[in-house]
């Protein structure tokens, strides 16, 4: 059943006290809920409670146990019937955590009880309202195991705990702030805790509490202090602080997404919870920063103010990517940070809004809501956000924010009222800014240009358009906040006019179809950037020339045109190349030389530079051209792998000649120069068995898992037998920890040599199962979103593999399947042999599917 944004009307009845009592067992776990039912609407006298999996045994309403004539029981919902204005209901359920392999609800991890209820996963615990905006104040009693559970956890604060006779135990809590289902969060089980106090800006200590597996509390620590931290920078940037006594996080090994940030109670995936620097990597590191901070802000941006209704899923998690995207920039480089996510958004982001899954940061309508946990919500949505501010300015947005969490404090909000709490002039302007959650698609943005030698002036004539996406073949103009800058032939920065006032950089909206901006003052034909610090999610095309390009990216003052533009020769250069037409790509020695001025720069920032000199891969390749040939691409990136590794050895060789980072170091430079050497090591491996003795010296004297991982990702490529034992004695040394032998699984599953074999041989690997997320991510995830010559293969068999493991993945574990299978989005962008190679097996997995999430995704896929 599609469900319509437009349908949307409110329960008629609300809850606003629920009581919870668990008594907690692997294969009867029971619940009572205990429920103040309080009417909404005048003329309703029923309640239609959501319910999946459950084991009913008892109804009470009003004290009085009730038999069917007061309720209708089917496979999905409850129906309590012949309620008044006000209604006290109990409800006895039974449920088994121990089968529940779809990771939704209450379950069991390493022996552990945790739960997920977001999207709809509350309903598989009790009978309720399971829907955003239902706000109920949570009382929850949890009893269990003494001996085998010794952690007790819910939302809210403890207020009671104590033994509860034959070896069991039990604690209360209490969360004072209403929230959704989606919001609720249990855990039992033992752990190594570590604890530590936050004082709020008002005088509050919080105690703060991280709970991983026993023996694993050393990798924690890095968490505790990016939550402290997260905690700070959320009252010094937004104002915004903690409301409880208490906060935790759990780390659980089954977990279908990163974190989930119910109040009080953040549960993550290991994967994002547990560094060190023996077992994790720089990007490890700031990614756990990145989430640890993301959910704690969650505590405004999603809980404090949630949602009316799931359309308005990017109003939480858009609105907190973008806090958590300048939480990073504020704690580590705001140019690597932009880049970093500028990279994310057009991998992933870009091509989704480019194919048949296209949809805008909210959509009108879906099938299943978990199949809209995508890169457009999340991080489309960041961007709108990004644009809203540079339209509002800085002090007018900071304004506006403040209005949002102050008018909203407590309510199930929409994306209206987010806009209505900035002022942006006129009521126009508001529902043009509005268009960016509304329209699907990337914007292109055009440029031509025009000088005129007599006066000086110099126009730059501006289009936007959009191509037509599911649903939506009309597009209105949206208005992209500019940042504006110009350089002479020689690199120097030109101070134009626009308004009579010379600046060397301009912020100024275009809002139309087409436009033209003059400037003053320009005694050639300037070099612009536009669109600096890209600060709009479009496509950028502009007039200028190889030699202004080269320019542009060896002398531009800001750091992500820089590097924007040359990653845009060098991707112009490989696909000249994969076509056959090299003389017609930029030249690779001059691109080389423009690059190797960033070592000479008084700003030099290694981890910027590392960025700079790795060209761009060959899944994103393949989105810049129509049917592409991966292989062809792959070889052309070989190529210029090489010619940028021999322009370069002089300075490889300098990098290398230096004494290493410190290994346990997390600073900025010891990351850059680590992410360097990694670069290095990279871009040497085109140079096939030349590279190994490199490569495999850096595999001998890593000292932490970012040099190792880096020097086995380049054995990969070069592949042999130095590759086979390096990986033999990586499993050795590494084989009882999951969360590394997650990397050495991903690793080979991306090897670009026999991959497919190779991946055929890991699915029967003893410690490979499809019952864990994380580690079927990392064989068949990674297979087919980061080896595209292998997943594309011309013979099929690449969507052969996957389509098999998506046919055992999906009875296990639906969200999972819905997710790898997306990787399948653009195969309309390859020949007519390939495309017909992956219809059989998307056919082949729909025809075998059992849950709606893998359904939606593949026949909107095979629509497009």
């Amino acid at each position: 059943m599609t469900v319509h944004l437009r349908d949307y009307t409110a329960p008629a009845y609300e809850i606003p006290e629920t009581h919870l009592d668990f008594s907690l067992s692997p294969e009867a776990t029971r619940v009572i809920s205990r429920l103040k039912l309080v009417r909404r609407d005048k003329d309703a006298d029923r309640i239609t409670l959501q319910g999946e999996k459950l084991v009913l045994n008892s109804v009470a309403i009003d004290g009085q146990t009730v038999g069917t004539d007061r309720y209708e029981l089917t496979d999905t919902s409850l129906t309590l019937l012949g309620l008044g204005e006000t209604a006290e209901v109990e409800i006895s359920v039974t449920i088994a955590p121990k089968d529940n392999t779809a990771l939704m609800g209450l379950y069991m991890s390493g022996g552990r009880y945790c739960t997920q209820c977001e999207a709809e996963g509350f309903r598989r615990i009790t009978y309720f309202l399971d829907r955003p905006d239902c706000l109920s104040r949570f009382t929850v009693r949890v009893e269990a195991d003494k001996d085998n559970f010794p952690t007790l956890l819910s939302n809210g604060d403890t207020v009671e705990n104590g033994d509860a006779g034959n070896g069991r135990h039990y604690a209360v809590f209490v969360d004072p702030h209403p929230k959704p289902t989606y919001l609720f969060a249990l855990v039992a089980g033992a752990f190594d805790s570590i604890f530590d106090t936050f004082t709020t800006r008002s005088g509050q200590a919080v105690k703060l509490g991280v709970h991983v597996d026993p023996g694993q509390a050393g990798r924690a620590h890095f968490a505790m202090d990016a939550l402290k931290r997260s905690m700070k920078w959320d009252e010094d940037v937004f104002q915004r602080e903690y409301d409880l006594a208490e906060f935790h996080i759990v780390a659980v090994r089954d977990f279908n997404f990163g974190a989930m940030e119910n109040k009080g109670l953040n549960i993550f995936n290991s994967s994002l919870l547990l560094a060190d620097a023996d077992t994790a990597t720089d990007a490890d590191f700031l990614n756990v920063e990145r989430v640890v901070a993301h959910e704690y802000f969650h505590n405004w941006s999603g809980n404090r103010i949630t949602l009316r209704d799931w359309f308005q899923l990017c109003l939480k998690e858009g609105l907190t990517v973008y806090r958590d995207q300048e939480f990073s920039s504020d704690m580590r480089s705001r140019p690597l940070q932009r880049i970093h996510d500028v990279q994310g958004l057009r991998a992933i982001q870009f091509p989704e809004d480019d194919g048949p899954l296209a949809h805008p940061p909210r959509p009108s309508e879906f099938e299943t809501i978990e199949n809209f946990y995508t890169s457009t919500v999340y991080n489309k949505g960041a961007e709108v956000v990004r644009v809203l501010r540079e339209l509002l300015g800085a002090e007018g947005f900071a304004e506006g924010m403040q209005r949002y969490f102050d008018d909203n404090d407590g309510t199930a909000a929409t994306l209206e009222d987010f806009m209505a709490a900035f002022d942006f002039g006129s009521v126009e302007a508001r529902e043009a800014a509005f268009r960016w959650y509304q329209q699907a698609g990337t914007p292109t943005l055009t440029m031509k240009r025009a000088h005129d030698a007599g006066t000086g002036e110099v126009t730059l004539t501006l289009t936007q358009s959009q191509k037509p996406t599911p649903g939506q073949t009309d597009k209105a103009p949206l208005p992209i906040p500019l940042r504006i800058g110009f350089l002479d032939s020689a690199g120097q920065v030109l101070p134009l006019s626009n308004d009579g006032t010379a600046s060397e950089e301009h912020h100024l909206t275009f809002d139309s179809a087409e436009t033209q901006l003059r400037f003053d003052g320009a005694a050639e034909m300037p070099i612009p950037a536009i669109l600096r610090g890209f600060n709009a999610p479009v496509k950028v095309e502009t007039d200028l020339t190889q030699d202004e390009k080269l320019v542009q990216m060896a002398h531009d003052p800001d750091p992500f045109t820089r590097w924007d533009t040359g990653q845009l020769m060098m991707a112009e250069a490989m696909l000249a190349r994969a076509d056959g037409k090299a003389q017609s790509g930029p030249p690779l020695e001059r691109i080389a030389e423009a690059l190797a001025g960033e070592f000479q720069r008084a700003d030099f920032e290694p981890g910027f530079v590392a960025r700079a000199i790795r060209p761009a891969s060959v899944s994103e390749l393949i989105m810049q051209t129509h049917t592409p040939d991966p292989a062809a691409l792959f070889a052309a990136q070989l190529d210029t792998r090489r010619a940028l590794s021999a322009a370069l050895a002089d300075q490889r060789e300098a990098e290398f000649a230096r004494p290493a980072p410190d290994p346990q170091s997390l600073d900025n430079d010891a990351i850059g120069r680590r992410a360097l050497r990694s670069t290095f090591l990279f871009l040497a491996a085109a140079e096939g068995e030349a590279s190994a003795d490199l490569a495999l010296k850096a595999f001998r004297e890593a000292g932490n898992m970012t040099d190792s991982m880096a020097a086995l990702r380049a054995l990969a490529e070069i592949g042999g037998p130095a590759f086979d034992r390096a990986l033999s004695t990586f499993e050795t040394r590494w084989k009882s920890d999951p969360l590394v032998m997650d990397k050495w699984f991903s690793l080979q599953a991306m090897a670009p040599q026999d991959g497919t074999e190779r991946v055929r041989k890991l699915a029967s690997h003893p410690l490979f199962s499809l019952k864990n997320p994380n580690r079927a991510r990392s064989v068949y995830g990674a297979f087919a979103n980061a080896n595209p010559v292998c997943f594309h293969a011309e013979d099929g068999s690449g969507y052969d593999l996957v389509a098999e493991a998506l046919i055992q993945l999906d009875p296990i574990n639906p969200g999972t399947a819905a997710r790898i299978v997306r990787s399948f989005e653009t195969w309309k962008r390859f020949d007519n042999n390939r495309q017909a190679h992956a219809r059989a097996a998307l056919e082949r997995v729909l025809a075998a599917a059992k849950s709606t999430n893998l359904k939606e995704v593949i026949t909107k896929t095979l629509r497009g």
